[in-house]
């Protein structure tokens, strides 16, 4: 920016938004004192937001006495926000997020009594949040702490302005406890996250008093205790983080709540991974909005049969249930779920065979099954799912071969079938896996050659072939695998020459050939 723009005193409005100025602002901006708010109330009369301004916020600008709206943010800002700023009397918004300033939030923006947005995130921000900010900011309706280092505790006149919309204070450092009454001091509250700090403490009731919240987040921090079914008298909810915490106290009825939000009619997601809830997941779970498209249940303590009502999300996009002690069979009424892209079911006590309907779910990239105690084969019908990249199924039970029906996706890219008990060959279709970088079958009992066929794997990085009963020689195609980074064929019965053109490997990082005959 020119340094002479401060001689353009009679300027009110400035929007330089979203190109690609760079270098510092200039201190002369001070001059440009008819600075305010233009006719139009949608701009902002100084904006220089999305560029790749350096240096300090100049601190002249407290010369600007007229300004309501300053926007700074994305940019390559340093140094500390300045104290001088709060002499802004007149200032509505102040938003410097996405930069890299430095020291705290100055006490001296509470004397903007005016102001109703600050955003000061995804800065390197420290230090505690000055006591008295609360008590003087009575319009705001916007706060945004998030990315920080912030630390010590929040106000509790932050906690008391009524006017709050929005409050954002996730990912920094602050220890505390909520008030037990938030709901009735934060009546108009929309978004409330508070995810990944180090609050504790029970989450409070009175939060079902906040009729207009859609998100309430208060992920990965250390509250303790049971959901409060309350909850369901938030009739605009929409998205409900809980996970990583240690809420539901291994209690046998700590999912109830989940049928109170049966009266969320807006409501998209559900996140209560990472935490200790226990007992059954209620059938009423399928009385949920059919807006719904995400659910997290993994890592719990969640028993019983997986509820066969879940086919009634017809919108669901992601289910993770891994890490639990879900028993009985994976329910054929999954596959209903058509729309279905994302499904994590390992680490549970899961019996029975894999039902053929998985192969309804046409839009699926991702699924996860082991370790459990599946039986049978790997149905054929997933040849189906088109879209798959990622599939999970070891250390089940696993029996019988694996078809070219199942290799015959091409857009894999991750295929672990480990510690089952599959027999028969390898079939040559792998060959048309071009884009697979994982490829970990060992722990079976396949037997017959290796084909020829997987050096055309060209993506191929991890080759786990470990304990099988492989026989013939080692492919000499293997040396086309330029990108390989670990290969282990140890413990089958492979005999003859190691093909010379392994030496020629160079992102080769693990070779593990022990146990067979080869010479």
């Amino acid at each position: 920016m020119s340094p002479y723009i401060g001689n353009l005193s009679f300027l009110r409005f400035i929007n330089l938004e979203n190109n690609s100025l760079f270098g510092e602002i200039p201190q002369s901006v001070g001059h440009l004192f008819r600075l305010q708010n233009p006719s139009v109330s949608l701009l902002s009369p100084l904006n220089l937001s999305h560029n790749m301004l350096e240096g300090n916020i100049p601190v002249n600008l407290s010369y600007c006495s007229k300004l309501k709206i300053l926007r700074l943010g994305t940019n390559k800002l340093t140094g500390m926000i300045p104290s001088e700023l709060g002499s802004l009397g007149k200032l509505l918004v102040l938003i410097v997020d996405k930069n890299n300033l430095t020291g705290g939030i100055p006490p001296s923006l509470g004397n903007i009594s005016s102001l109703g947005m600050l955003d000061v995130a995804y800065n390197n921000l420290a230090g505690n949040v000055p006591d008295d900010l609360g008590a003087r900011l009575k319009s705001l309706t916007f706060l945004s702490f998030v990315s920080n280092n912030l630390s010590g505790t929040i106000p509790l006149s932050l906690y008391n302005i009524s006017s709050m919309s929005i409050f954002a204070i996730s990912r920094n450092h602050f220890k505390d406890t909520l008030p037990p009454s938030i709901g009735l001091t934060f009546p108009n509250v929309r978004m409330f996250e508070i995810g990944a700090n180090e609050f504790f403490g029970m989450v409070p009731e009175s939060f079902s008093n906040a009729s207009r919240l859609q998100l309430l987040d208060i992920s990965s921090n250390y509250f303790f205790g049971v959901i409060s079914a309350s909850l369901g008298n938030l009739p605009d909810l929409k998205i409900l983080a809980l996970q990583g915490n240690t809420l539901g106290n291994s209690s046998s009825n700590s999912l109830d709540f989940i049928e109170s939000l049966t009266n969320c009619s807006q409501m998209e997601l559900l996140d209560l991974s990472y935490n200790k809830f226990g007992g059954f997941l209620p059938q009423s779970i399928g009385n949920l909005s059919t807006r719904f498209s995400q659910l997290y249940f993994g890592g719990n303590e969640i028993y019983g049969n997986i509820p066969t009502t879940l086919k009634d999300l017809a919108n669901l996009i992601v289910l993770t249930m891994y890490d639990n002690l879900f028993t009985g069979v994976i329910p054929a009424s999954l596959g209903k779920l058509q729309n279905l892209q994302l499904s994590y079911l390992h680490e549970n006590n899961l019996s029975g065979k894999i039902p053929s309907s998985i192969g309804n779910l046409t839009r699926l990239y991702a699924f996860s099954l082991g370790p459990n105690r599946l039986e049978g084969s790997i149905p054929a019908s997933i040849a189906n799912c088109q879209n798959l990249q990622k599939l999970w199924i070891m250390e089940t039970s696993l029996s019988g071969t694996i078809s070219k029906e199942v290799l015959g996706i091409p857009s894999y890219l991750v295929i672990d079938f480990s510690g089952n008990s599959l027999t028969g060959s390898l079939p040559v279709e792998v060959g048309k896996l071009k884009n697979i970088n994982t490829l970990d079958l060992s722990g079976n009992n396949l037997t017959s050659e290796i084909p020829e066929t997987i050096g055309d794997c060209q993506s191929l990085e991890y080759l786990y072939l470990r304990g099988n009963f492989f026989q013939g020689t080692l492919p000499s195609s293997l040396s086309s695998l330029r990108g390989l980074r670990r290969l282990d064929i140890s413990r089958n019965k492979l005999h003859g020459e190691i093909p010379k053109g392994l030496q020629k490997l160079r992102f080769l990082q693990y070779l593990n050939i022990s146990y067979n005959d080869l010479e």
